[in-house]
């Protein structure tokens, strides 16, 4: 009779295993399961780290809310191990496998714009947090949502504030030959040349070289007032230390972002240390921004890592932020009726600024200069935002202490 009983059971079992994988991440019985694609190994993995830590900021202070739709959140992660095919895999399994209904991600621009015909063919929403390649939304999927600004706007605000401190006419641009990079080359050449800045040189490069002074010798012979850098942690520190090298002394190293905005840049250890001094970045977000929030989010995640987040990890909490008002507003876990919640949100005060999509699913976040001055990013532009004034021009290498 047990014999019987376990043929007839074991098959009734097995079915509501699978009925219950079935189900979509946001209606498990205890969570409401939201996939993350982000670098955790390979050459972006500090920024895929950066991730994580402000996603766990984001999910402790949710949670201690009473989490989304009654339910606590949890993250499901996939590695995308800084490879555009693995980031493809992962949306894969996080909407096949793991039934979320909405996916944060990925970290670099290749990555994520190979990910969103994915999203979109699965018709799942993605929030992008850091991507800023300008054609990750410019594909018109009604899927896609980005809360930091593009290289379009990374340009646009460095113009400006070349144009109001000191007026350069000569540029050189050195980009990785990524997405990442051609994006926002192809962005600055436009703007500068709208703006009368003459580009004298652009070389692109291929990522993780060990080896860029031949790259740095011919945009020396070409005597730029102004480097515009498209950099990676890794390449920006290589970069920064071999300018030094072959004698490389613009007015002013500027860059879009990313690696030379990135927390460990300035250090010793981890980053360019002394090499980093007075080098110029766009930035997303800073501890020191005016906006509420920022502040108690430099304390919680200081408390969780022991250092100060740069604007990735702001931007990741931002992200969770924005999803869960989405889901919140749609009150389920259904991907259509998030992604329009996504649509009308409206969030005038987070700790990332207001966050409103138009209707390209772009959201139109201001943007800070920030300079290096003794190892520690300061607003210089805009005025009303400036913490300091910028050193201008950069001294050169054979004048600096500390090298």
């Amino acid at each position: 009779m047990k014999h019987i009983l376990a043929r007839v059971l074991l098959p009734a079992v097995a079915l509501s295993v699978v009925l219950a994988g079935c189900k979509s991440g946001g209606e498990q019985s205890n969570t409401f399961r939201i996939g993350v694609v982000t670098s955790l190994t390979g050459s972006a993995a500090a920024f895929g780290q950066a991730h994580k830590n402000g996603y766990t900021v984001a999910v402790e202070e949710l949670n201690a809310k009473g989490g989304v739709l009654g339910k606590k959140i949890e993250l499901v992660y996939y590695d995308d191990q800084s490879k555009p095919d693995q980031a493809v895999q992962g949306v894969t399994k996080l909407v096949d496998q793991d039934h979320v209904p909405i996916i944060l991600g990925a970290y670099s621009s290749e990555n994520t714009r190979a990910i969103v015909p994915v999203v979109t063919q699965k018709q799942v929403p993605l929030i992008i947090p850091t991507a800023v390649a300008d054609n990750v939304v410019q594909t018109g999927s009604p899927w896609v949502f980005r809360i930091c600004a593009g290289s379009g706007s990374f340009a646009a605000s460095t113009l400006d504030f070349l144009k109001n401190n000191g007026d350069p006419r000569t540029m050189a641009i050195v980009y990785e030959n990524t997405n990442f990079g051609q994006s926002n080359d192809k962005s600055m050449r436009e703007e500068a040349t709208a703006a009368g800045v003459k580009i004298v040189d652009e070389e692109a490069y291929q990522a993780s070289s060990p080896d860029y002074k031949a790259l740095l010798q011919r945009v020396k012979a070409k005597n730029p007032e102004v480097i515009y850098f498209a950099s990676y942690l890794l390449d920006a520190t290589t970069l920064m230390r071999q300018a030094a090298e072959v004698g490389l002394n613009p007015k002013y190293y500027t860059s879009a972002g990313t690696g030379f905005a990135a927390a460990e840049f300035p250090t010793k250890d981890k980053g360019a240390g002394a090499y980093a001094e007075y080098t110029f970045s766009v930035s997303q977000w800073l501890p020191t921004a005016k906006w509420k929030g920022s502040k108690e989010f430099d304390e919680a995640f200081t408390k969780l890592t022991g250092a100060h987040p740069a604007y990735h990890a702001m931007e990741a909490y931002a992200a969770l932020l924005v999803a869960v008002a989405a889901i919140q507003k749609a009150g389920n876990a259904q991907p259509a009726g998030i992604r329009d919640a996504l649509k009308a949100v409206d969030l005038p005060e987070t700790p990332f600024g207001p966050i409103k999509f138009d209707e390209h699913g772009q959201n139109a976040h201001p943007l800070l200069i920030t300079q290096i001055l003794d190892g520690q990013y300061k607003v210089v532009w805009p005025k009303a935002a400036a913490e300091a004034e910028p050193v201008i021009p950069a001294p050169a290498w054979n004048k600096r202490k500390g090298l």
